[in-house]
């Protein structure tokens, strides 16, 4: 992708923080969890005492050009269940112009993504040594998931949009960061290619931010036994989105995060490759849905009280500008995907603001759910 591309991106989040910004200020809130002031300047705030400050792996806006360079030719061979770490350097450029260099271990990862006739280039998993790390932009991090091209990076753009959608609904959200990435074979048998991909944010960081602990996995919790509101927010969400690949008491693709253990876990959702509005070309929905493609959307939550769904309804209308803006102020997107975008989501804002459509296909849906949920092969 060329350079100007590159730096219409990197215009493209500049201009989408001081637009939520300034949005934020008329609904007087905060942005990212920063004070209006430290995120006008794009200042790293510190926190109460005793909580550590924010990643700036996460906080920066710009692309990150990375070079990843390690034996690609064992690495894209090694994607079964018992698959190992190979080892890697990544560099970049500091922002002192000087070339920083780290080892580490890089691994492929995900589930369907890690089948070689649905992703050419799978997800990779960055393993660092903490202690090589130091003074570093990845000082912070240990283990670090890469969301690659897979099939073409105008699906990376879509995904890494919807992430960016979240965020502006909720602070208990992934963080995410965009890369260009320069992949190397250390071999030389491969061509280098130059793509875009981004950065996922750990749980255990997520959590931590969030003033939480996660939860573990063994732990099961039905739908109905997490926070209301948050729960009833995700669901809708995930109606907006057209996803219906995730589980709360399966964890499928679903964290929990609680601040104690008397209060009632936060869902927390990620991997949204499988929604209709990235329409990733091997995203197909599960038959026991019914449905015939993932841009058909679904209703996948429980029924809620009436003030729930009045609550969530007016916080997605409050942010429907901003959300827009995600898609609208990234130029890199291709006006095709922008117009199917827009439309996906004028879709959902017809639904959630005429009352007949909110209770046939939302309200009904729930109260069918939580008769009979259509439980989907392989998850339980």
């Amino acid at each position: 992708m060329s350079q100007l591309k590159l730096t219409g991106l990197s215009r493209c989040f500049a201009r989408w923080r001081l637009y939520l910004l300034a949005w934020a200020l008329l609904l007087g809130q905060s942005v990212q969890g920063q004070s209006l002031a430290d995120a006008a300047d794009g200042a790293v705030p510190v926190e109460e005492a005793g909580i550590a400050k924010e990643n700036p792996l996460f906080t920066g806006g710009e692309v990150l050009k990375l070079k990843l360079v390690t034996d690609y030719q064992r690495l894209l061979r090694d994607r079964g269940d018992e698959r190992g770490y190979h080892p890697a350097t990544l560099s970049y450029t500091d922002s002192a112009g000087q070339t920083v260099s780290l080892s580490l271990k890089v691994m492929v990862r995900g589930n369907r993504r890690r089948d070689p006739s649905v992703c050419r280039f799978p997800p990779i998993m960055l393993n660092f040594a903490r202690k090589t790390t130091g003074g570093s932009l990845f000082e912070h991090v240990n283990k670090v998931k890469l969301v690659t091209h897979c099939v073409g990076e105008e699906y990376v753009l879509r995904e890494y949009l919807v992430y960016k959608v979240y965020n502006v609904l909720t602070e208990q959200s992934f963080r995410v960061r965009l890369c260009q990435v320069e992949y190397v074979d250390a071999q030389g048998e491969r061509k280098a290619e130059h793509r875009y991909a981004f950065l996922i944010e750990d749980d255990k960081e997520m959590a931590k931010r969030s003033h939480a602990k996660l939860l573990p996995k063994k732990r099961v919790f039905r739908m109905d036994r997490t926070d209301e509101r948050a729960m009833a927010r995700l669901a809708v969400f995930q109606y907006m989105i057209g996803n219906t690949d995730w589980s709360v008491p399966f964890r499928h693709n679903i964290d929990l995060i609680s601040a104690d253990s008397l209060a009632p876990p936060i869902p927390v959702p990620f991997d949204f490759d499988y929604a209709g509005i990235v329409g990733a070309p091997y995203a197909m929905p599960p038959p026991e849905l019914g449905i015939s493609t993932v841009q058909q959307r679904l209703y996948r939550g429980y029924d809620f009280p009436e003030n729930i769904y009045r609550e969530v309804i007016n916080t997605f209308n409050s942010y429907r500008t901003p959300i827009y803006a995600v898609y609208q102020q990234c130029e890199p997107l291709s006006k095709s995907s922008l117009r199917q975008s827009l439309k996906y989501l004028d879709n959902f804002y017809k639904v959630i603001n005429n009352p007949r459509k909110f209770q046939n296909e939302i309200v009904r849906v729930g109260e069918n759910n939580q008769k009979a949920y259509v439980a989907v092969k392989g998850l339980q």
